[in-house]
């Protein structure tokens, strides 16, 4: 009996350690080939102070592409951290600006705002769980007990602070050895091709819920969380709509009733609105049906971005 408990004993200590170099292994193969998760944003900013910090889905991920951001700063002369993640509504971005605001500061927030991010609990409290983020999540105590607490008190599924804490989805991450890049980012040259079909399974994919009233309030009182938190820590706050071609934005549900509701809270909290949603109606100026190219970006800049991250 003794010698199978200290074979098992034995067995489980050589367990943890292989595990224990398998976490190690893939945590610094994280920095390795980090570049797109905000958290390792968050983790490797060289400066610790900002002009714009922005906030948002994946809208607003393309001023990010590339050179676009390098592009942007010089053009406005103004420093800018974009954290934007690809379905990440306002619950998971206030998650994002908290942490961000432990070590760093900027003068500004710019939040990207998406209908879609506002209806489901798919980009909330979901996005918390999902692998594809965790696996490029760099760990830091600090944000562990953080994710603790929206556990406890934001409706945030368990299973994700477990991930988080013990790396699974990081340790079996097939695509451990490539560089983090959003796909759409690879696309980011194309000239996107109208298509209805194409449109019709994005706002499907993007609505899931059907846009129950009751979520578009609880998800627009987050944002009001995010516009009071940031003001208390003295930004100025823009709260911006990007474009998306005209065949796109007609297909959205119930979007009059959402820029009624948002105009509300902003108007509350004293924030303007910068409405660029129609300002660049080609779909040429697109990789896909409703995210901008380079060429849109520089045309975006043009409208008026440009002008507003330089203020």
């Amino acid at each position: 009996m003794r010698v199978s408990r200290a074979s098992a004993l034995a067995f489980l200590l050589l367990g943890a350690l292989v595990y224990g170099a398998l976490y190690y292994g893939a945590e610094r193969l994280l920095y390795a080939k980090g570049r797109s998760n905000p958290f390792f944003k968050i983790e490797t900013l060289a400066e610790p102070r900002a002009d714009w910090l922005i906030l948002g889905a994946s809208h607003a991920m393309p001023l990010d592409f590339g050179d676009t951001n390098a592009w942007l700063e010089r053009e406005s002369r103004a420093r800018i951290v974009n954290l934007a993640a690809p379905g990440a509504g306002p619950l998971y971005n206030r998650f994002v600006l908290e942490h961000f605001l432990e070590r760093h500061r900027a003068l500004g927030l710019l939040y990207v705002v998406d209908s879609f991010a506002f209806y489901s609990r798919t980009w909330n409290e979901e996005r918390f769980a999902d692998a594809k983020l965790l696996r490029r999540t760099p760990f830091e105590p600090a944000l562990a007990r953080r994710l603790a607490g929206y556990v406890l008190h934001e409706g945030v599924d368990p299973r994700a602070l477990l991930d988080y804490v013990s790396g699974f989805s990081k340790i079996n991450n097939r695509e451990r050895f490539q560089l983090d890049v959003w796909e759409g980012e690879l696309q980011f040259a194309r000239e996107y091709r109208p298509s209805s079909t194409a449109v019709a399974k994005r706002v499907a994919y993007l609505y899931p819920d059907q846009t129950p009233p009751a979520q578009r309030g609880r998800y627009l009182a987050e944002l009001g969380r995010i516009l009071e938190r940031a003001q208390a820590a003295g930004m100025k706050v823009e709260v911006i709509k990007l474009p998306a071609p005209a065949q796109f934005r007609q297909a959205l549900p119930q979007e009059p009733e959402f820029d009624q509701a948002l105009a509300r809270l902003l108007e509350a909290r004293g924030v303007r609105l910068a409405d660029f949603s129609g300002a660049v109606p080609e779909p040429r100026f697109y990789f896909d049906s409703d995210h901008l190219n380079r060429a849109g970006i520089e045309r975006l800049a043009a409208a008026g971005f440009g002008a507003l991250l330089a203020r």
